[in-house]
């Protein structure tokens, strides 16, 4: 079978063209370079001429804060270009699976976020990817969305690599105590990904929808990034102890805001493909290792 990834130079999309090679899986890699997903003829004419037997898409304007200022590019990323695919993609009769994200919620609720919760997004970034769900959920039939919350890898810029690059020069950090989620390892989310797409060439048929994607034990920000410098430290990458402080989202304001609660609700992906939520502890190991 053959696989079209986008946004393949990204974090989740470097890890997908690994599982993808590794699986035996003849790959396709569509950086920035090779397909503006902004321009739907372009992206037509690139779906047609690879004849991929399924596309997943992990091209996203994802600079959160930066997204406030650029919205026309951020929704020509991620309501446009999720469009286009689904379109260029119905046209070829072959499914889409398509990452979002948790920034779709307000974070407001105490309990994990299901498929259904109302959403509520609370800056651009959120609302452009929003709106290339519903795009997609309008245009194509046979398509996977697939949230995710706090992604981070050896890959790409990320939460993790934040802390490590923060602790060159610092000896104390204010970290938000008090937004939480479920980090998500991109890994996880590359093999998550990739394992939709087998049962996909076994069956010629999915349960589409939306489905949520965590890792899993609820953490928030601040005990994230204690456990980032305790195993960095313990794997030999940093050698200094570093003081983190607990402070609380209005002490650290930010041009968007962020989610208080970004966990979500994983069962339905459980019970419906039989795919486990990843230890973020144990992958956060493994990412450490990688980077050493």
């Amino acid at each position: 079978m053959k696989i079209l990834i986008t946004g393949a130079q990204g974090q989740v999309g470097k890890e997908l063209k690994t599982v993808a090679n590794e699986q035996g899986f003849t790959v396709i890699a569509a950086g920035r370079n090779e397909l503006d997903v902004t321009k739907l003829e372009k992206v037509k004419s690139y779906i047609q001429s690879k004849n991929a037997d399924i596309v997943i898409n992990a091209a996203a304007y994802t600079a959160v804060d930066k997204a406030e200022e650029e919205q026309d590019i951020a929704y020509a990323i991620n309501r446009d270009g999720a469009s286009n695919l689904a379109r260029a993609s119905k046209e070829q009769n072959i499914p889409l699976l398509h990452i979002s994200t948790d920034y779709v919620f307000d974070g407001s609720q105490a309990d994990a976020y299901c498929e259904n919760d109302a959403v509520s997004p609370l800056g651009i970034y959120g609302a452009s990817k929003w709106q290339g769900e519903e795009a997609i959920r309008e245009e194509l039939a046979q398509h996977i969305i697939l949230r995710v919350a706090w992604v981070f890898g050896a890959q790409g810029d990320n939460f993790v690599k934040t802390m490590l690059r923060l602790e060159q020069d610092q000896y104390e950090l204010n970290v938000v105590a008090d937004q939480f989620g479920g980090p998500s390892p991109a890994k996880n989310i590359a093999e998550t990904l990739i394992a939709l797409a087998t049962q996909y060439q076994k069956n010629k048929t999915l349960e589409w929808g939306t489905y949520h994607y965590c890792g899993t034990e609820k953490t928030n920000r601040y005990d994230f990034a204690k456990k980032i410098f305790k195993q960095a430290k313990e794997q030999g990458l940093i050698e200094k102890e570093i003081k983190v402080n607990a402070i609380t989202t209005a002490e650290y304001p930010t041009p968007a805001k962020r989610p208080a609660n970004s966990m979500l609700d994983c069962s339905k992906i459980k019970n419906t493909f039989g795919i486990e939520m990843p230890s973020w502890k144990e992958a956060l190991n493994q990412v450490l290792t990688e980077l050493k």
